[in-house]
């Protein structure tokens, strides 16, 4: 159990923390989220002891290891395999001391040990993790020095995944993954033995891998129960009951004052007049909530163009002689969403720059329209920005005879204030330097905007706002993200990136989803180009299609009965009466039965997945 008892904390006489509480039960997965810059990072490091309190004490269970990833791998010559294996401090301590002891008891105890922790398992679990955040076999072979930043961040989260301490804290870990590594990642935690406290923007880990929400806001911890969407309506109403209550006193208040005003000069109402003023010093008065600060994005709308505004026929593009992307019919009209999807490394980003004029056509041929204009965003952009320039003098070399009045204001429309736009690039946050890079990105009113996961460190709030944003330009968007949210709510067309070329995609996004989580290779899109498709097995009897179809809903309802214990039994646990001294043997219980449910919910799961897989595979027969 995870105790935050009134701690206080202040950066630069700035207060983070004043007075804030949570407890959070053991094996619980919970989301921290809030505002940027209000301290959740701060927290994880106060959790881990790595900076003092200035009131207030935050306690663990005695010998509870914590782990994060605070920085990628260091490039070794060790491959992947090794590096994660390395991770497990126990075991790899263990497994040296094996080669090396020699009293006969000291080896039993090490070889009990080692038997306890699974560690003759611990390659194939190190090679599972790794494969499920993008790593092929090929890939785990390599030495971790044939990889850039972002994988090695990839590779640093492989390792405090298979260490699998007591206390899990993740700062942001979709940022470096791709779609396919984010829900592998949600399965993960969800199934996770022991806590996890996860600082996340992404409204489906949130939703999916999380139980309970810890929010940060006005330097106060309030811990709900539920995943994100359920938080926020929560959270919503408590607003909106603020607001009504606050108005309800302002009302009462200038009834009172309008009262004195009114009458505290005659000499017969002086004494009510005086009651009065003293009942306005004595009320209680509630704050309405200030509404967050509009996080907005306003995209330069173009001038509309004749279709198509990009055409590829018989396309093939890649990198120096090697040819990635082959037979490439495509077509883009100016009011196309179109968003990317396929596995990692199967030519996303290739297709991207090649729409972006970032590489050439090897063959085949590509019309454009003459005045085309694109814009181009992707997240190694934001790291090529100059740290030490300012905002506005990125957009003064952009714009060179622009009055600085109209440059700030285009800043401002792009949530960049007045504060952020004279500061040093190197000391904004990632989601203010990715807004500058989207600034840029657009400045000429592009025909056609690509987006290579555009949401890296922006916050939910920003990431709704980029949506509307999206879906009120008039230009053609081609969207690559890990943001499933996002992208159902911009893309209408989806394009398969898979085996060399691309095709519509007739699923939809919670098709391909589940494609994803079954870990089965897609089937074919029907297009023009396609090959011919073996003949279908034959379709199994209705009767036994109704049969497996029943089997899905009972295994569903199981599924719903057990997720409705768990959420009552949470609560239970977040009663902080619970934990008091005269109450432990009761504390006992209600965690034994927490986690007999997790292993129930975990094993319904895994029921209806398999029922799930035999329903479609029938019906696709």
């Amino acid at each position: 159990m995870l105790r935050i008892d009134d701690i206080s904390y202040s950066i630069a006489g700035r207060p983070l923390f004043e007075g804030a509480s949570a407890t959070i039960p053991d094996g619980h997965k919970v989301g921290l989220v809030g505002p940027n810059g209000a301290g959740k990072t701060t927290l994880f490091r106060l959790i881990r002891g790595e900076q003092p309190l200035d009131g207030g004490e935050i306690t663990l269970p005695p010998r509870a290891r914590i782990g994060g990833v605070a920085q990628e791998a260091p490039a070794t010559g060790l491959n992947l395999v090794e590096t994660v294996l390395e991770a497990d401090t126990e075991r790899a301590s263990l497994m040296a001391e094996a080669e090396t002891a020699e009293d006969p008891h000291r080896i039993a105890e090490i070889q009990t040990r080692l038997t306890d922790i699974d560690a003759w398992g611990a390659e194939g679990r190190a090679a599972a993790i790794l494969k499920g955040l993008g790593f092929d076999e090929a890939a785990q072979a390599r030495p971790v020095s044939d990889f850039s930043g972002g994988w090695r961040m990839r590779v640093a989260l492989a390792g405090v995944l298979f260490a699998q301490p007591d206390v899990l804290l993740l700062d942001e870990p979709t940022n470096y993954l791709d779609l396919e590594g984010a829900l592998w990642l949600e399965g993960y935690l969800s199934r996770y033995p022991h806590t996890v406290i996860v600082i996340s923007h992404d409204r489906g880990l949130l939703n999916r891998a999380v139980g309970a929400i810890l929010h940060l806001e006005d330097r106060q911890l309030t811990l709900y129960n539920g995943p994100y969407d359920q938080f926020a309506r929560q959270r919503a109403e408590k607003r909106a009951q603020a607001t009504a209550t606050a108005k309800k006193q302002e009302a009462r208040r200038a009834h009172l004052q309008s009262f004195v005003d009114r009458f505290r000069a005659k000499a017969s109402k002086a004494k009510q007049a005086q009651a009065r003023l003293k009942m306005i010093e004595r009320m209680d008065m509630v704050t309405a909530p200030e509404e967050a600060a509009k996080r907005v994005f306003s995209f330069p709308q173009p001038e509309e163009l004749s279709p198509p505004i990009v055409a590829l026929e018989g396309g093939v593009t890649g990198y120096g002689k090697t040819e990635v992307l082959r037979r490439l019919n495509l077509r883009i009209d100016q009011d196309d969403r179109i968003a990317l999807l396929g596995r990692n490394g199967q030519g996303k980003s290739t297709l991207s720059k090649l729409l972006a004029d970032r590489l050439p056509l090897m063959d085949g041929k590509m019309t454009r329209s003459s005045k085309l204009r694109v814009g181009y965003f992707a997240q190694h952009q934001v790291d090529e920005l100059h740290l030490d320039e300012s905002p506005l003098q990125h957009l003064q070399r952009e714009r060179p005879g622009t009055p600085p009045a109209k440059l700030r204001a285009q800043l401002a429309s792009f949530g960049l204030q007045a504060a952020q736009a004279e500061t040093e690039v190197g000391r904004l946050s990632g989601g203010q330097k990715a807004r500058l890079s989207l600034l840029l990105a657009t400045l000429d009113a592009p025909h056609m905007l690509i987006l290579d996961e555009p949401t890296n460190h922006l916050d939910i709030e920003s990431r709704e706002a980029l949506t509307e944003a999206l879906n009120a330009y008039s230009g053609a968007v081609i969207l690559v993200s890990h943001d499933m949210h996002l992208l159902s709510l911009v893309a209408d067309r989806l394009w398969l990136v898979s085996d060399g070329s691309v095709a519509p995609y007739d699923g939809d996004l919670e098709t391909y989803r589940q494609f994803l989580l079954t870990d089965s290779r897609p089937t074919k899109q029907t297009t023009a180009a396609a090959d011919k498709t073996p003949e279908k097995p034959k379709r199994p009897p209705r009767e036994v299609i109704l049969e497996l179809r029943a089997e899905v809903r009972k295994c569903e309802e199981r599924v719903t009965k057990i997720e409705q214990m768990r959420e009552k039994l949470a609560a239970k646990l977040a009663d902080p009466t619970l934990y008091e001294d005269t109450r432990v043997g009761e504390l006992e219980v209600w965690n034994k039965k927490y986690a007999e449910v997790m292993e129930g919910l975990q094993k319904a799961e895994g029921l209806w997945m398999k029922a799930q897989e035999k329903l479609e595979s029938a019906e696709s027969a």
